[in-house]
């Protein structure tokens, strides 16, 4: 672990006076017996709360079958490591040697759990207020972005409607590389939409996530997110 613990407290916006429950939830279980699964568990539950709460607020005239489906499009682990490599997240994190080497700090699901029990260290550390202001300020900008119209439906599917509703030619996928261990590998897959020359990357722990992502990036750009 190679960065200054207190420059994630700021960018988290949460002090730890239990300083141990941060090392703690940085800390893979390849790199130590005490490690970050429980807080991992603890975590993700007060992230469906916080994040249910935020949607309950702000989407008063949905219903709780779309509720549901905006909640499960913001906490899932593509979602969770976006988040996590905007607060630089892999840089903290304590990790043994092989997943050192295999590129385990910027794997989408170390890096999503890994923030996951940041909440749950949060939680343990100063109560429910605490958790939900670190999750408020991580999580807050997506779901102001989110278009219930939109939500729900996958990258790819939107993304070829989009196309669709213009009558331009359907994307393309091409994986570009497959890196990482036979039991952890990541693969990156490029989207390409040769009418409009347009081309973007992706990555997953599988080749469908890649795609998602990849279709997600060239979605962004197309409709101006």
């Amino acid at each position: 672990m190679t960065a200054d613990l207190a420059s994630l407290e700021a960018r988290i916006g949460h002090r730890f006076g239990q300083r141990e429950l941060l090392e703690q939830a940085l800390t893979h279980r390849s790199y130590a017996a005490r490690n970050n699964e429980r807080l991992e568990f603890l975590g993700d539950s007060v992230l469906n709360c916080v994040v249910g709460l935020m949607l309950y607020r702000r989407f008063q005239q949905l219903q709780e079958g779309q509720l549901s489906r905006l909640r499960a499009n913001l906490v899932n682990q593509q979602s969770l490591c976006e988040v996590a490599r905007r607060i630089g997240l892999g840089a903290y994190l304590k990790l043994g040697e092989g997943e050192l080497r295999s590129g385990g700090a910027d794997r989408p699901s170390i890096l999503a759990d890994a923030l996951e029990s940041l909440f749950g260290a949060a939680f343990l550390d100063a109560g429910f207020p605490a958790a939900e202001g670190v999750i408020e300020r991580l999580m807050g900008p997506a779901v102001v972005a989110i278009d219930p119209h939109t939500q729900g439906k996958d990258a790819k599917t939107l993304l070829q409607e989009w196309l669709q509703a213009r009558r331009k030619g359907l994307p393309d996928y091409q994986l570009v590389a497959v890196t990482g261990q036979a039991h952890a590998q990541v693969f990156t897959v490029e989207c390409r939409i040769e009418a409009l020359g347009l081309r973007c990357q992706g990555t997953g722990n599988s080749r469908k996530a890649a795609e998602q992502a990849a279709a997600g990036a060239a979605y962004a750009q197309l409709a101006g997110h």
